[in-house]
């Protein structure tokens, strides 16, 4: 809202100070915009960029609001408060993109358009300072609100995922709450003189740079946990069958094993070996041996229920940890597996060719560690293929024989 004045004498350090305070946003916009694209060079992220772009409406916003030329009728303050009601857009599409969720694009376009219908009444027909403050307030707040709503029904495993929705939820209220709070205390203004050194203005401006500075911070922290996360995937993938790798599979196994046992819920795990993988390589090609890995990773990947962990632990050797999955559920499982491997590969070997694969289980136990299940189920799995391959055979504790007494 519009350039600062003061009456003479010690104007001169009042313009100073008010001059200084209306570069704080735009300042702290431009410094913002420019870290988010720098980070978007790095990453090409979509919701980077859109931190980026809210970053410099932002900036551009209250540079036109402050510091822009008077035009005929005040239309400077149409897009200086556009810009105010876009960088909400923008900030609140960052946020609900990082989470992958669906951007309500028309209820916000259609909440911007109406705040700014509203704040052109009161601009041009209606003149009221408070009412347009009111308008775009409101509007930018309900966008606000649209972010709380996308990510309250999900799962928020981080800290910063929390910190991301209070400042949502702050950013909401700040706009709501606040212009009707101070200008129910303060009354409305005159004239835009006297909105400018009001208690109100001075409020917005340091308000206004805090939810700035904390809501940026925090999604610098997000986009640097996305970023560790992404190099973890790498280090723990195996790209090849889509799968983890036996690194991988072993540090969520062995935690997934852990809370399972704690909390007494049953536990599964599975061995699998492709069968006479080493003649299909040399008869047909390491091409088809690739296709087939692959192809029985997004196997498994569809039928394996939500809470499976899976991972390629050898050449053609794969290890399914099934939390939750008694004997019976364990079973079943794999014997999809076993039977859904033809047709997972069809359309990716020769039509000749039918592999097929063995599968060992084990069920969890108290004192059980991962490598003592694995090796129970190695052992199944060697019982599978030492009678026959193409089968499930599940561990049998070999019974304990008590001394003669």
């Amino acid at each position: 809202m519009p350039r600062l004045s003061c009456k003479a004498g010690a104007e001169s350090g009042c313009v100073n100070g008010q001059f200084f305070i209306s570069l704080l946003n735009p300042g702290i916009g431009l410094l913002f915009a420019a870290a988010f694209f720098l980070l978007w060079l790095n990453r090409h992220e979509r919701y980077v960029a859109y931190a980026a772009g809210a970053y410099t409406t932002s900036a551009l916003a209250f540079l036109i609001q402050d510091l822009g030329p008077v035009l005929p009728m005040e239309l400077q303050r149409l897009p200086a408060n556009i810009g105010f009601l876009a960088t909400g857009v923008l900030f609140a599409a960052a946020i609900i993109k990082r989470y992958d969720l669906p951007i309500p694009w028309r209820p916000m376009a259609l909440t911007a358009a109406l705040s700014t219908k509203v704040f052109l009444w009161f601009l041009l027909a209606q003149p009221s300072i408070a009412a347009r403050i009111l308008a775009i307030s409101i509007g930018a707040g309900i966008i606000a609100l649209m972010v709380v709503r996308a990510l309250w029904p999900i799962g928020k495993p981080y800290l910063i995922d929390r910190v991301l929705f209070w400042v949502a939820v702050f950013s909401a209220l700040n706009l709501i709450i606040r212009p009707i709070v101070l200008l129910s205390l303060g009354g409305g203004f005159d004239n835009y003189v006297g909105f400018q050194q009001s208690v109100y203005w001075t409020t917005v401006q340091f308000s206004q740079a805090m939810v700035s500075i904390v809501a940026a911070i925090s999604l610098m922290v997000a986009v640097a946990i996305d970023q560790i996360n992404e190099l973890r995937r790498q280090v723990d993938d195996d790209n090849l069958s889509g799968l983890l790798n036996r690194r991988g599979f072993e540090a969520q196994a062995g935690a997934a094993l852990r809370r399972c046992l704690d909390e007494g819920r049953p536990v599964a795990l599975m061995i699998a070996d492709l069968d006479h993988f080493k003649l299909i390589n040399d008869n047909h090609g390491h091409a088809v041996g690739d296709a087939i890995i692959a192809a029985f990773g997004a196997h498994v990947r569809l039928i394996g229920p939500a809470e499976m962990i899976a991972g390629r632990i050898g050449g053609e050797e794969f290890a399914l940890l099934v939390p939750g999955a008694g004997i019976e559920a364990a079973r079943q499982l794999a014997e999809a597996v076993r039977t859904g491997l033809q047709a997972a590969c069809a359309d990716r070997i020769p039509a000749k060719l039918c592999p097929t694969v063995s599968l060992g289980i084990a069920i969890g136990a108290p004192g059980t560690g991962l490598s003592a299940l694995m090796a129970d189920a190695d052992q199944a799995l060697y019982e599978a293929k030492r009678t026959g391959r193409n089968r499930v055979r599940t561990f049998t504790p070999k019974p304990v024989r008590l001394a003669a007494g």
